[in-house]
């Protein structure tokens, strides 16, 4: 006679989603919450349920519900409790592959001008592209290895990037499964609303534009009460100046959308090769580059909008326009 075993208690959530066409469902923001506390703790689900789990939710995709369930269940894993206070939290996970990372000018213009930048991401997972670190490292900054460095740069300089190995591994882990899976997955969407720092207000760039309103109601149903995201570049946290660019924020616990207009009449033509080293010679007024100018003046007038700084479109182009006009010509000096 073969022994019973007892089911997984993990395997509760694989069949909500996993039941056929009339059998499975979203999962409920508590369902979700309690699903990410597992994944995140020690031992507690195995890797192939790990694997279906995510795959499932792949192919059927998010809900803002679960969306929230689980950035509230990877907040809480975190292991940390900073003191630091941070104004705007960017979220940057893509990385480029047609355009150089302009939207870095615009983090490093508004701290320049007093705005504390937060900024989180990973690389590496996405073969092709140019990410934030990289791109970084060729402006002579450093990234923090550390939740209490980053505090400190941003305590020193108003800005800092740390990479998301350093604030939750697990979740590092579960993005690097990408090459594997050979599909992003539901991580790639959370990790974006993690707000480590609870800065009063969060930037989000997503590539899909189904996303834009799931990133929106998650926010809410999570209290960050300033919160704008929009189709990016390549997915970056960017606004593109070829084409129209639709806002959907949150704004004091209210939804809205703005549609920020194009900035050209025709569209630019990619990049033969990225060069990163080419945003310090353009920084310090040795190039010129009219996509570049027009995105990352674009991508600060946007944020300066968010921040409460402009009260319009037109005032928050204009200052991010006079905050480039002033920059410090010297900071990228050779």
């Amino acid at each position: 006679m073969s022994l019973l075993v007892a089911e997984h208690p993990f395997a509760e959530f694989i069949k909500i989603l996993g039941k056929g066409k009339k059998g499975s469902r979203p999962l409920t923001q508590d369902e979700a919450y309690r699903a990410m506390q597992m994944i995140l703790a020690d031992g507690q689900v195995e890797p192939i349920q790990l694997g279906a789990f995510l795959m499932l939710m792949r192919v059927k995709e998010e809900t803002c519900e679960e969306l929230a369930g689980f950035v509230a269940a990877a907040r809480e894993s975190f292991a940390f409790d900073s003191k630091v206070a941070v104004d705007l939290d960017w979220s940057s996970y893509a990385g480029k592959r047609r355009h150089l990372p302009w939207f870095l000018l615009s983090t490093l213009l508004l701290a320049e001008n007093g705005v504390r930048v937060f900024m989180h991401g990973a690389g590496g997972h996405t073969q092709g592209r140019l990410y934030t670190e990289s791109a970084l490292q060729a402006l002579g900054i450093k990234a923090a290895t550390s939740i209490s460095e980053a505090g400190q740069q941003i305590q020193q300089h108003n800005f800092s990037y740390l990479s998301l190995e350093h604030i939750c591994p697990k979740l590092y882990d579960m993005i690097n499964l990408r090459p594997l899976m050979g599909l992003r997955s539901p991580v790639h969407t959370l990790v974006r609303l993690l707000n480590p720092f609870d800065a009063t207000h969060t930037m989000q760039g997503i590539f899909h534009p189904s996303y834009r309103q799931v990133h929106q109601k998650a926010a809410l149903l999570l209290n960050q009460n300033s919160m704008a995201v929009l189709k990016g570049e390549g997915g970056e946290t960017e606004r593109n100046p070829d084409v129209e660019c639709l806002v959907q924020s949150v704004t004091d616990g209210e939804l809205n959308d703005e549609i920020w207009p194009a900035m050209f009449e025709r569209r630019h033509m990619k990049a033969e090769e990225l060069e990163p080293d080419l945003l310090a010679q353009f920084w310090r007024g040795e190039i010129s580059d009219e996509f570049g100018e027009a995105t990352l003046i674009g991508t600060a007038a946007i944020a300066l909008k968010l921040l409460g700084k402009a009260d319009s479109q037109d005032q928050a182009q204009q200052l991010a326009a006079e905050f480039w006009a002033k920059r410090d010509l010297r900071r990228f000096n050779r």
